[in-house]
């Protein structure tokens, strides 16, 4: 077995430390202080005794301790090199100094390292005895060399104390063997760098108290770390105690915390007959006794806050510069105890669990050939829990594949014992209220977003808010920081359902929760169900509505049904039923009367049975449902609990809510046969509304006087909207696409978001003279003429865009974080910004009537932004002497060098603000970002800009003399500057639609260009030569452009990433020695007539990208592409290639084979399968007539496409071996025989498309994004 491990390659030393000096000088001073400080941290030191010095040389034993010993320290002093002896010590030990194992460090008790180096002053009397002598040269030398060495000066090493010096020797020294130790332990694999930032947490050098807690899941390593801090840094301390497994020994006994704090007082004052009294006594005396020594402290496993307020009560217990460490699976614990500083224990990643694992299975860092993929396995099933990997890993030590494989396969049905019974410390010591939150969430909820989780919880009667957090302070559950989602590690959901299964094993009739489908699937289908399941969750199989609901009818007790459609047999039962809709009318509908929570997507039938009487009923979802109306023939029911309700996406027609008392939130988003709708005095407690895309005419919202969210986007038919009167609650307002003619917001001052968008018949407006919280006001396409939006202090983005009429705009005086305004096609004259300093977009195009803006000094500073196009009336900028919010200027403008700037040009007939000028006339717009705090050089762009028309020399010169500019756009400009050299900070140039044949020869002269793009430079014929001398380029990118070849030099670009050769038509090879782009990652291709690609393209070893698209004339890719180690996506659309090279199969890091119109390949390499990492292949409108059969063994595919290929005879029989399969395109495959039944069972997310197709979620054009997504 290969094996590499730190253990077996550390030599292990008899010594830690071996001191050389000289005895008559040293030994009983100095060498004696040292030795005992040596011995006292546990630092193993070999001092000789003069007994053994016998003689002129060396004896062998000492000779050996030598070479036993892991670190020397060389004691100079005045005599040492009189000594024979103990030159020939240092000899040894200088040649032991120059291995890896051994480290030399010398100590100059009281002379200098001049002294020692040159054999001068008092050593080089010492040595005078010597120069005779044939070794005297061997011992000059070695003098030197160790001289040389880093070491310690005693006279400038704290002012010359011995004891500071001795102690600043000792926690080297110490700090040198615990990071070897560190990296010899083979329990730390993965702990490094957490050891680190623990350490550097505790900030060690300062003088204060400190404590910081661990937090983590059990078995996550958090007593591993602890321990591997404690051991790393206890030396620095005068006391330290270590106190393991607090929660056990404090709760085992009424003595147990008075234990734990005799344990630490002994640790501390090194006095073993103490004895407390009592936990009262023993607090006093804690404070009494800690106070006078730096402690370092650590309790391990804390469950309470008593245990804290006994051991480390208050900060005033500890000496300055003590440090206490706790750790705990409970972050209320830390909290309650006031604990700043809290580190989150992350699980292992993939490496440090494959590193951790071999440690144990296999004895070394690597896995033995042949055990790889049940390794891989094992790592999956640890998902980074320590705990399990260490379990695992010993169990399997030692065993045959076949036990291997057994063990797994046992793990699928039994779950890891000793892994359960540490998680579940954390869930015994949970209430019962969050015990039941817990199991929800491992059987039910997870995945689920947080909101939804807590509606669910709250509508059975929990506190869920409060409960889930409780769950993710005990490290029990997690919620994601971006999208909320509610997570959970698998282990520890394993063990929230196996609690669940434990109590009736074999019987899930008689369990409490339900959420295997095929279990469910069985209780159902033989009336098995019990009044003891209380929640169901299940994917509802194509056409067994029946079954479900005969089987609820014994399920009298059940408080929570969701059930989601499963897509893929919808999807079978569309092709084997030719999509026709089964009919419900003899089927007996029954839910339980105890349901407080009803989810069931696409429910068939019209209507809700009358025997429901739904009196518990919290929560009902139904979306995509067949209802037309809520209770079967029209009954009306008293829905007392009724807290939300959505019919989404249904086919209701009318709905009266009357005897909703306490409905909060009501969804009938896009329910298009809507048209009545009865909201009457008794929903006052409603909160949101949306009856988006519905055919309502007249909405009446006076109940709702506790409206927060109100969406009516698209309701095409609305005219009249009543609100509730008075002082309104509302914060978000969406009313896009509605036929309103007036609306009246005054009463709305809570608004922060209001949405108008497409409100083509709005011509009046009355907003708020106050709206403190509005944050975005969109307005487009509307009829009004004039608009007051009053004071608006926290507006960010205002959107006027297409409002024609407008003629007259009231905004606030102050706009302090206003960031983005756009009034463009409007007939304003004037716009006045008012005080708008962080202002970074200002629109203000085809406002045709505009000739002023006035603008406060300074309030452009922050603007990237500006597009003044087609504003041709306009004149002038008018900057105010008032002063800006954030800063005070007078009337003079410094003018700054510009950081960013983007010109268009745009050919004119005349110029308007010089008609009668006869130059070729141009306008240019201009496009900029200023780096520096002033608005720099706004008003001369602006004005030189508009004016571009006197001569294109002299704009271009103008350019070329911004010599800080970094970013440079030219768009639709007829030549480029010539003396771009000039421009020596530029960072990126960009060119598009120019007729420029060429670039100038100055721009190879750009040392710090890091991007080029030239974008539909159509009349482009080449390149410079000197291409190649941009030696920091990184990005190129060539499109529609006339180049056949591309200049040698091009292979010099050692840092090139990105190679973009898009829509290249007349392009006929690459270079030969293309390999040569060392850094390449991506390559695209498109349009071009290469007819190969050159061979040494296999040479990029980092490229992960390459396109080749509609490069009609490539016949056949380079026979060792699979030396592409790093490809992840290879795209060979629309290519007449007939076959892929073999060699394809060895790229292991490949995700994504886009092979779509290949319309000459026939057949796939037989290996396919070897694509260990492929997610995506796509074979669209190719004509192959089978797939391999190793295409099965492609674990890891999401998405196969094998749309309109019409020659595609079958598929491989066991293609459910695809279980992460999400994507199966199968449209236009006209002689595809039959579907493997085996498919349906695959675990399908998603819906499938209008023409039977299993194109889950996705159209042609997404899907081609996907399979080429771009890296970098």
């Amino acid at each position: 077995m290969a094996s590499s491990s730190i253990a077996s390659i550390q030599k292990s030393f008899t010594y830690d430390v071996f001191l050389s000096f000289r005895g008559e000088d040293t030994r009983t001073n100095f060498i004696d202080h040292l030795y005992n400080a040596l011995q006292q941290q546990g630092i193993y030191t070999y001092k000789d005794d003069e007994a053994i010095r016998k003689g002129k040389r060396i004896s062998d034993e000492l000779i050996s301790s030598i070479k036993d010993s892991r670190f020397y320290i060389i004691v100079f002093s005045k005599n040492y090199a009189s000594s024979a002896w103990c030159l020939d010590e240092l000899v040894m030990i200088m040649e032991c100094h120059k291995t890896t194992e051994h480290t030399a460090y010398p100590i100059f008790y009281d002379v200098e390292p001049t002294e020692v180096r040159k054999q001068s002053g008092a050593v080089g009397k010492a040595f005078a005895k010597h120069e005779n002598d044939e070794a005297a040269g061997k011992w000059k030398e070695t003098l030197k060399e160790a001289a040389d060495l880093a070491g310690w000066e005693l006279k400038n090493t704290a002012n010359g104390h011995e004891a500071k010096f001795i102690q600043k020797i000792i926690e080297e020294i110490s700090l040198q063997l615990r990071s070897i130790d560190f990296n010899a332990d083979e329990k730390l694999i993965g702990m490094e760098t957490r050891v680190k930032d623990a350490v550097s947490s505790l900030e060690i050098g300062i003088d204060d108290v400190r404590v910081i807690g661990i937090k983590g899941m059990g078995g996550a390593g958090k007593t591993t770390l602890a321990r591997a801090v404690f051991d790393q840094i206890s030396f620095r301390f005068e006391a330290k105690s270590f106190v393991e497994n607090v929660r056990e020994n404090s709760n085992t006994s009424l003595s147990g915390l008075k234990s734990l704090q005799n344990q630490v007082l002994k640790d501390a004052i090194f006095d073993q007959g103490i004895n407390v009294s009592s936990v009262h006594d023993g607090k006093i005396m804690m404070k009494k006794k800690m106070r006078n020594k730096k402690t370092l402290l650590v309790l391990d496993d804390v469950d309470h806050i008593d245990q804290l307020e006994a051991l480390a009560g208050d900060l005033n217990w500890f000496k300055p510069g003590s440090r206490i460490i706790i750790t705990t699976r409970d972050e209320q614990v830390l909290v309650a105890h006031r604990v700043k500083l809290i580190l989150d224990v992350n699980l292992l990643s993939r490496k440090e669990a494959f590193g951790l694992f071999n440690r144990y299975a296999f004895g070394g860092e690597i896995s033995i050939q042949g055990y790889e993929e049940l390794s891989e396995q094992v790592i999956r099933y640890a998902a980074g829990l320590p705990l399990t990997i260490k379990v695992l890993g010993s169990f399997l030590c030692g065993k045959t594949k076949s036990e291997w494989i057994d063990a797994l396969e046992r793990l699928k049905a039994i779950p890891l014992k000793e892994t359960l019974q540490k998680l579940e410390l954390s869930y015994i010591s949970l209430e019962e209220d969050y015990k039941e939150i817990f199991l929800n969430v491992a059987c039910l909820l997870k995945g689920w977003l947080k909101d939804l989780a807590i509606e669910a919880l709250e509508s059975c009667g929990f506190h869920a808010t409060n409960g889930l957090r409780v769950l993710e302070q005990k490290s029990l559950i997690t919620i994601s920081k971006r999208y909320e989602v509610v997570g959970m590690h698998d282990h520890i959901e394993e063990m929230g359902r196996n609690i669940v299964r434990r109590l009736h094993p074999n019987k899930p009739q008689k369990h409490s929760r339900l959420w295997i489908d095929n279990e469910i699937k069985d209780i159902l289908a033989n009336d098995l169900g019990t009044k003891a399941t209380r929640y169901i969750q299940f994917k509802l199989m194509g056409g067994n509505f029946e079954i479900v609901m005969k089987g609820l009818r014994k399920m009298k007790e059940l408080r929570f049904l969701h059930i989601s459609e499963n897509t893929m047999c919808n999807f079978l039962n569309s092709i084997y039923n030719f999509g026709e809709e089964r009919k419900y009318d003899n089927v007996i509908q029954y839910f339980p009367n105890a349901l407080q929570y009803l989810h069931w997507d696409e429910y068939p039938l019209w209507s809700l049975p009358n025997t429901f009487q739904a009196n518990n009923l919290v929560v009902l979802r139904m979306v995509k449902s067949k209802i037309v109306q809520l209770w079967e023939g029209g009954e009306r029911k008293v829905l007392n609990k009724l807290k939300i309700l959505d019919l989404s996406y249904s086919k209701l027609t009318t709905l009266s809510l009357e005897l909703s008392p306490n409905l909060e939130v009501l969804s009938l988003r896009r329910c298009r046969d809507l048209v009545q709708l009865h909201i009457l005095n008794g929903c006052q407690k409603l909160k949101s509304i949306d009856l988006s895309e519905s055919k309502l005419k007249t909405i009446d919202l006076h109940p709702a006087v506790n409206l927060e969210l109100l969406h009516l986007k698209d309701c095409n038919a609305l005219v009249e909207l009543r609100l509730p009167n008075g002082r309104l609650k509302l914060i978000s307002d969406n009313l896009s696409g509605s036929k309103l003619k007036t609306i009246d917001l005054h009463s709305c001052v809570n608004l922060e978001l209001l949405h108008l968008k497409y409100c083509p018949a709005l011509v009046e407006l009355h907003m708020p003279g106050k709206c403190l919280n509005l944050r975005s006001l969109t307005l487009t396409n509307s009829k009004l003429r004039t608009l007051h939006i009053g004071w608006t202090p926290n507006l960010e983005d205002l959107d006027l865009n297409n409002c024609y009429d407008l003629e007259d705009l009231h905004m606030a005086d102050k706009c302090l974080k206003l960031t983005s305004l756009n009034i463009s096609h409007s007939k304003l004259k004037t716009v006045d910004l008012g005080l708008t300093p962080n202002l970074k977009k200002l629109d203000l195009k085809e406002c045709k009537n505009l000739v002023q803006l006035h603008v406060p000094i300074g309030c452009l500073e922050n603007l990237v932004y500006l597009d003044l196009s087609g504003s041709f009336g306009f004149t002038s900028f008018l900057f105010d002497k008032r002063n800006a919010a954030s800063s005070r200027r007078d009337e003079s403008i410094e003018v700054c060098p510009l950081a960013e700037l983007h010109l268009i040009a745009e050919s004119i007939e005349r110029c308007p603000l010089h008609p009668d000028n006869t130059l070729q006339r141009f306008q240019f717009e201009c496009f900029y970002k200023d780096d520096t705090s002033v608005t720099g050089n706004l008003e001369k762009l602006i004005s030189e800009g508009l004016c571009a028309c006197t001569n294109l020399e002299t704009f271009s010169g103008s350019i070329c003399g911004l010599w800080r500019l970094r970013k440079l756009k030219l768009d639709a400009n007829p030549e480029a500057p010539k003396e771009l050299d000039q421009v020596e900070c530029l960072e990126e140039l960009s060119f598009s639609r120019t007729n420029m044949k060429h670039l100038p020869d100055s721009i190879c002269m750009l040392k710090h260009l890091e991007i080029l793009q030239l974008k539909y430079c159509w009349s482009l014929e080449k390149l410079p030569e000197d291409l190649g001398q941009l030696e920091c380029l990184r990005r190129l990118t060539l499109s529609s452009a006339k180049i056949k070849h591309l200049p040698d030099s091009i292979c010099k670009l050692k840092h090139l990433i990105f190679l973009d050769l898009i829509d290249c038509f007349f392009l006929e090879k690459l270079p030969e020695d293309l390999g040569r782009l060392e850094c390449l990652k991506s390559l695209t291709l498109s349009s071009a007539k290469i007819k190969h690609l050159p061979d040494s393209i296999c040479m990029l070893k980092h490229l992960e990208l390459l396109q080749l698209k509609h490069c009609w004339s490539l016949e056949k890719l380079p026979e060792d592409l699979g030396q592409l180690e790093r490809l992840k996506t290879l795209y060979l659309s629309y290519v007449e290639i007939k076959h892929l090279p073999d060699s394809i199969c060895m790229l292991k890091h490949l995700r994504t084979l886009n092979l779509i119109c290949c319309s000459s390949l026939q057949t796939l390499p037989k290996d396919l399968g070897k694509l260990e990492r492929l997610a995506g292949l796509y074979l669209s409108s190719s004509i192959v007539k089978h797939l391999p059969d190793t295409i099965c063994m492609l674990k890891y595919l999401e998405c196969l496409r094998l749309d309109d290929c019409k020659l595609l005879e079958k598929l491989p029989e066991y293609l459910d071996r695809l279980q992460r399969l999400e994507q199966l395109g199968l449209g236009g495959c006209k002689i595809l025989q039959d579907i493997p039944i085996g498919i349906s069972m695959l675990p399908w997310p998603r819906k499938t498309d209008s023409q039977r197709t299993i194109l889950i979620g996705c159209n042609w054009n997404t899907c081609e994004d996907f399979a080429c997504e771009a890296i970098g």
